[in-house]
């Protein structure tokens, strides 16, 4: 649309559209994209930045709908709360089973929630690791289109492209 106006843009110019709006489509989207889920499923996947692996988790609800995501530099207790918290404020209703993978840090994230009293102590937490193979799939849909990109050179970029992406993929259809 651009180039029938007479417009030359370059690919490096949609970028850092992309770079600049992500961050003002995520507030408006995620105010009327709040999703009302009773099983979230819970994982994290890797993904490097400037040489250095930084952790990406994601959360799915039963049907495979993206719920949310964060970047964190480390995958440890601090890491998994903070993503617990930043997902439950997403959430209309407190969710009635979260499906991790054994991962320790899940554990003691939740139990130390569920004592603060933001969770529900009749929460199920299941560490089933097949249930977990809808989140399997997205990573390799996101790991996919990191790719074609050649990575990222800074957690900044990393941080407001993934969010562009995930707006791209929130409430759609994971093949199963």
């Amino acid at each position: 649309m651009i180039s029938e106006r007479g417009v030359e843009v370059d690919h490096t110019t949609i970028y850092r559209w992309i770079q600049h709006y992500a961050p003002e489509f995520e507030k408006g989207i995620r105010w009327y994209a709040r999703p009302s889920v009773w099983f979230l499923r819970v994982d994290e996947t890797y993904i490097k930045v400037r040489g250095k692996w930084k952790y990406l988790y994601l959360t799915v609800d039963k049907y495979g709908r993206t719920v949310d995501f964060m970047l964190a530099h480390s995958r440890d207790l601090a890491a998994a709360k903070r993503f617990f918290k930043k997902v439950l404020k997403q959430c209309k209703y407190m969710p009635s089973s979260i499906t991790t993978d054994k991962h320790a840090p899940y554990t003691k994230a939740i139990e130390e929630l569920r004592n603060e009293g933001i969770l529900s102590q009749s929460i199920n937490h299941r560490q089933i690791k097949y249930l977990n193979n809808i989140l399997e799939q997205d990573h390799r849909r996101i790991k996919r289109r990191i790719r074609s990109m050649l990575g990222f050179q800074s957690f900044k970029t990393a941080n407001r492209t993934l969010k562009d992406l995930g707006e791209k993929c929130i409430y759609q259809w994971i093949p199963r």
